[in-house]
This record gives C-alpha cells, structure tokens and sequence, in this order.
C-alpha cells in the first residue's frame, strides 16, 4: 500500500490516479491525500503527485503527543544499529500542531539515537509539512540513509504513517518547461505537469506505451508532445499554425539532444475542423483552443462571445474527430472554463451534450468531472480537462 500526497487542485492527482490504478484502488484520506493500493509507485510518472510513500504503519487515535511517541520508539529501535549519518524530515498533514511541535519530534529522535551513536541531520521544519522542493533537493525517500515521514491524519481520525519513496523531480520539470529553445505566451504556456496528468487521464491502466501514438490536434509548441516521447509514446502533432510546427520540431529536437535519444514523432499543418490524419492513431491528448486571455471577468456579453467561437471550433472538431478514430478510443483536452466574480466557473455548452456527439464522459469514483480544473488564484480562464471514450 501506498500513499500519494496531492497537488493544489488535488481532484486532477486522483483522477490521474484512478485512471492508472482504478477507482477502487485509491482511497481518500483527506483531501489532499489518498491511500493506493498498488504493488509499486513510480512517482516521475504522475504530474498530479508531489510527494510519494510507502505505508508502515497504521494508528488508531490522532493525539499528535502519542503519534510522536510511537515514531520515536521505532525508530529509535530501527536506527539504533545504522551504520553512517541519516537525513530525515518529517511531514505532518492535516493535524492542529506548528512546526515546532513537528520539529521537535525530530529532535527527540536525534537525542535518543546519539545514545547509540547514529548520527541524524534533521531537515528543519518552516511549516508542519516541508514542501516538495525542500523534499526533492535533500533527495528525501531515494535511499536508505535520507528518509523522510509522512504522517497524515486521516478524516476517521486515523493515522497512516509512510516512509517517502520520493518527490517530484521539480528540477526536470522546470529544464523542460524554461529550456526549451522555442516559447510562445501568445497561444499559452502548457506545464509540463498538466500535460503528464493529461497523458495518464486518457491512456488509462494501459501498461504498454509501445507503438502506441498520441495525437495533438492543436499541439502549439509541443509540450504534450514531448511528454508523451519521454513516456515511450509515438507522437502525432499538427496545428493551424505554421509557426507552431516549427517551434514543436525544434523543441523535440532539442529533447532528442538533452536525452541523447531518437524519439518517434511527426509533424504537419492542419485545421483541426477539417484535417485528416494519417493513421494509426491510438490516443488523443491535447488543449484545444482556450479564447482570448482576460485579466478581470469579461461582460456577460463578451463572455457569451467568446464562449459561443470556442464552442464551435470545440465542437467541429470533435465531429471531425469522429469518424477517424475507432470505437473506445480514450480522448483527454482541455477546454476553458470562465471564473466569474464570485468565484463560480462557466462551462462551455458542450460539456452538456458531449454524448450527442458520440463521445461518453469518464465515470470517475472519488470525484466528479466537473472538479477537473487547473488554474491558478485570480485566473479568469480555466482549463476544464475532459476525459472521454468514442462510443
């Protein structure tokens, strides 16, 4: 069994889940936590999960005093004989402590082990969780020596206790979204993370990636194209926009040159409302056309403008989609969504009646599908992520 910390909109970490492990696999903990039942957990492969562990024990009460205690006699017994110095960190999610109290837990640890002659740096605490930053640069959970605890109070008032098997590699992430040679903010900036999740959300369970080929109908400057190589995908990319192939062609070269690998992709200009694309095609993933960007929340009427041009190039290629691609091909994109002033979001007409179109939406276990938004605070156009089958 293990345990993934979720991200900050944690409904896309258990979607992204869900469609790997199955609904009844992941169990929620809290928020933003969920239990898996797996027999391995691979964290470079969920852009939905920061931080990753093993679970080792499970408690009958939440009294931070007695959850302490019970760390410090184990551990005290399990490192009494460690032979070299340990790095460890403790992470505290959803308990009423500061990160004193967490701290200081750490330091008792420290005080008992002396005794034996083991040797702890403690990684100190600024919150009562450290952050996955801190966790991946103190390369926390991958090795024996740098442990990190992650210790989750669970809504039934349990506690689970895991050992971290890792934390997102932040630095990977950042190389591939700010080192690539080609950038447009024009046509928008897809994280590397969202296009993983969005990978994982329509390849399902499938625990083959070979020959598989994902297509992009509007794959901008390549970002979910590069992903899907690095995943062991083949890659399909095409675009209205000569420009764009360009930049996706000189992005994928530059992968190819930082992994010192040949991947597999291609490449063309086309619309996708009328385009036709070579076969075979086993998977789409890609974010369709989102509207002009808005700083404050448009007038009714110009939102109901901009809503009316992205639901009908949404949806004419969709129906364009259709007779290209056979019966249970698994569709992810990411379409907008409009936050208004009180914080409510607008969805486009077509997330009502995409079954009218030949599309089935995914039956999540944990979560609705209306709960699959990324945006950040303040942002007025959302990215609504929908997963779907042709029927």
């Amino acid at each position: 069994m293990y345990i993934a910390i979720l991200g900050r909109q944690p409904a896309l970490g258990i979607a992204e889940l869900e469609r790997t492990f199955s609904g009844k696999s992941v169990k929620l903990l809290y928020p933003q936590a969920v239990s898996i039942d797996c027999d391995g957990f691979e964290i470079q492969n969920f852009g939905g999960v920061p931080k990753a562990g093993k679970i080792i024990a499970e408690l009958p009460h939440s009294d931070w005093h007695q959850v302490s205690q019970k760390i410090v006699h184990y551990y005290t017994n399990e490192w009494s004989t460690f032979d070299g110095k340990i790095t460890v960190g403790l992470s505290a999610y959803n308990f009423t402590v500061d990160a004193r109290e967490v701290q200081k837990t750490g330091i008792i640890l420290k005080q008992k082990l002396k005794k034996y002659d083991t040797s702890i740096r403690l990684v100190p605490n600024i919150e009562p969780a450290l952050n996955s930053a801190t966790s991946h640069h103190n390369k926390l959970g991958l090795s024996d020596n740098k442990v990190e605890l992650l210790i989750v109070r669970t809504n039934d008032n349990k506690v689970i206790i895991a050992e971290s098997t890792g934390s997102q590699n932040i630095t990977a992430y950042a190389k591939r979204d700010q080192e690539r040679p080609k950038r447009d903010a024009f046509v928008g900036m897809l994280p590397p993370k969202l296009a993983q999740i969005m990978i994982n959300l329509a390849s399902g369970d499938s625990s083959s990636t070979n020959k598989q080929c994902i297509l992009d109908p509007f794959c901008g400057t390549g970002v979910i194209l590069q992903e899907a190589v690095l995943k062991g995908y083949s890659a399909y990319g095409t675009d209205l926009s000569d420009k764009m192939i360009e930049y996706s062609h000189d992005n994928l070269d530059w992968l190819s040159n930082n992994y010192h690998k040949k991947f597999d992709y291609k490449l063309h200009q086309g619309d996708a409302m009328n385009t036709k694309w070579q076969q075979p095609i086993d998977i789409i993933v890609g974010e369709t056309y989102l509207g002009q960007p808005f700083s404050a929340p448009p007038s009714p009427a110009k939102l109901n403008e901009v809503m009316q041009n992205c639901n009908h190039i949404i949806t004419e290629f969709l129906k364009n989609l259709m007779p290209q691609i056979k019966t249970g091909t698994q569709i992810c994109i990411a379409i907008p969504a409009w936050c208004d002033k009180n914080g409510h979001f607008n969805h486009l007409p077509l997330v009502s009646t995409i079954a009218r179109l030949g599309y089935k939406p995914h039956e999540f276990t944990n979560i609705l599908q209306n709960d699959l938004l990324y945006y950040r605070e303040g942002q007025v156009v959302a990215r609504e992520l929908l997963v779907l089958t042709k029927i």
